[in-house]
């Protein structure tokens, strides 16, 4: 399948790589941190290995891990490095607009898989998202949505490594097949040997490690622009007021940077690119799927939300810092680009040792991003592809080999996407626009089908096809032809994520008025309304505390979400 190249963002250039002043002067001290992190990540690897001996362990740490630590691992498969320079260049470009990002383009998906999807997934003991279209629809349906998430997956990977490239030989003076070598000989060792388990207890440790990097440079930032007063009134000055809002300029048409109005963030992100991204995509689903009872994989998501709230601060104000100290950035006139947002901050106020733990925080990140998308590949292309349509019926350890085997692929493929992202500077429209092709069109098949006793068997195969063609028309004909001018390619993102949905709920609807729907009795658990054996599990001593109620969490992430919107409203 061939991607047509996709248009920068209109920077009046199209940058492939950081800029090369951004040299860090690292030493002695910085690699010796850098050099125990990667000791500390293989030992894990090592560890994981000891306790796996099925498939179920391998692909889904045996369902055996504690609420905490998935929840941890939920967010640090999110917060890769695509996500830290991607959000922080959005801020650079964007300004405040980029808190949409979290506070309704995150926290509300994450509490409703939480709250209402993980019951279906967990209980219904599926291995794999599209396991569950398998069980709700028909196997043309689990075939495509395998197929489509296979091929995302490695795409994102690709993402993840070709970033780490630009990033290290920017920064370090690494070539790129070497920070690419490295980087992928990591994760695919600590994978390989220990499997999902491997993934998750090293994306606990890189949660830690992001976070030791980005506060020392969200405090020194602040402090280099005279605090949170001296940064807002600088970018007042110069971009508009608009600029420090979350909402201000949105109205329909009404021009704002971010070339989105308030019902394509509200309707575009906030429900379809979100709720899309979120509740079916499953390299985060997968971290829950590994929680030891349906209560902790409940409170998964829910957990990981409370993060998520706060990181969008860590990543936003050195994105702001450095629009005031760069004040050209990403602009013709300087050398500098919206990516860079992040590196420059680094070179510029981190002292030895310091920068240690911000280049390993760095590679953590990149590691994190791409280990959530190589394990969720391999467990989908194994279980889902492989062990129900190639090679049938075997015993379990050959699917551990193979899972391992098409570890190593998954990371060779994923090198070769890499530089499908050189088109943007911006990687986080590129990530966006990747979600509306692959995740919307899955989202809506998901609420239909779970929400929908009558959706028939065949709408979901047609309805997945159909949201998938319509976002990329949108996006490779509408916009990058010029069909309808939208203003920027996070707009256009938007727009096709709201194409994707309604495509595929309309085909969906008319499908199902012409064919069989599925027998009542084999929609137990899998449609609401419904309950199957796993939806009943009693609690686990002590999960019924009050304070680890699912409702509570999740209601509580929501309230909380929205008052911080308050300060960036008026």
């Amino acid at each position: 399948m061939q991607i047509p190249t996709v248009r920068p963002p209109d920077t009046g250039q199209t940058p492939h790589y950081l800029a090369a002043e951004l040299r860090l002067p690292t030493n002695w001290l910085d690699y010796t941190i850098l050099g125990i992190y990667f000791v500390v990540v293989l030992g894990i690897g090592f560890a994981a290995r000891r306790s796996v001996r099925t498939s179920l362990d391998f692909f889904l740490s045996g369902r055996s891990l504690p609420a905490w630590v998935t929840g941890l691992a939920f967010i640090a498969a999110n917060l890769g490095a695509t996500e830290i320079l991607g959000m922080a260049a959005n801020s650079a470009q964007y300004g405040v607009y980029t808190t949409h990002w979290y506070w309704i383009g995150a926290i509300p998906a994450m509490v409703f898989l939480g709250l209402v999807m993980m019951p279906f997934y967990y209980g219904s003991k599926v291995r794999s998202v599209p396991e569950f279209l398998l069980l709700r629809f028909d196997r043309s349906a689990h075939l495509l949505s395998s197929a489509l998430f296979a091929f995302a997956a490695i795409l994102i990977a690709g993402v993840n490594l070709y970033a780490l490239a630009i990033v290290v030989e920017a920064l370090l003076g690494w070539p790129q097949w070497v920070a690419i070598v490295v980087a992928g000989f990591f994760v695919l060792a600590y994978i390989t040997l220990g499997g999902l388990s491997s993934a998750i207890y090293n994306e606990v440790l890189q949660f830690f490690v992001i976070l030791a990097a980005l506060i020392p440079l969200t405090v020194l930032g602040l402090k280099k622009v005279g605090g949170w007063d001296g940064l807002s009134d600088s970018l007042t000055e110069t971009r508009g007021a608009d600029f420090m809002t979350a909402w201000g300029g949105t109205g329909i048409g009404s021009d704002n940077p971010l070339g989105a109005n308030w019902l394509t963030i509200v309707l575009g992100l906030g429900f379809v690119l979100s709720f899309g991204y979120w509740t079916t995509n499953f390299a985060e689903v997968q971290r829950a799927l590994s929680a030891k009872n349906l209560s902790a994989a409940r409170r998964t998501p829910l957990i990981a939300a409370f993060p998520k709230i706060f990181i969008v601060f860590l990543v936003m104000i050195p994105g702001l810092v450095a629009a005031v100290l760069v004040p050209r950035i990403g602009t013709p006139g300087s050398d500098l680009q919206y990516n860079d947002a992040i590196p420059y901050l680094m070179q510029s106020l981190l002292p030895n040792g310091v920068l240690g733990i911000a280049v390993t925080g760095l590679l953590a990140a990149f590691m994190a991003g791409m280990a959530a998308n190589i394990s969720s590949f391999n467990t989908v292309f194994t279980t889902d592809i492989w062990a129900k349509y190639v090679v049938k019926d075997q015993e379990d350890g050959y699917y551990v080999r193979f899972g391992r085997l098409i570890t190593a692929i998954g990371v060779l493929a994923s090198i070769g996407t890499a530089f499908l992202a050189s088109s943007f500077s911006n990687i986080m429209a590129y990530l966006q626009t990747l979600f509306s092709f692959f995740n919307v069109p899955m989202f809506v098949v998901f609420v239909i089908g779970m929400f929908w006793k009558r959706a028939s068997m065949k709408s979901g195969f047609w309805g997945l096809l159909a949201g998938t063609t319509a976002a990329m028309v949108n996006y490779f004909w509408i916009y990058e032809q010029g069909v309808i001018d939208i203003p920027s390619d996070q707009g256009a993102n938007f727009v096709s994520a709201i194409a994707g949905f309604v495509a595929g709920g309309v085909v969906m609807v008319a499908v199902t008025l012409f064919t069989a729907p599925k027998p009542a009795a084999e929609l137990q658990g899998l449609v609401y309304g419904t309950r199957s054996p796993g939806m009943s599990e009693p609690p686990a001593e002590g999960d019924d505390a009050w304070y680890r109620r699912p409702a509570l969490l999740g209601w509580g992430a929501i309230v909380l979400a929205a008052a911080c919107y308050i300060p960036f409203s008026f």
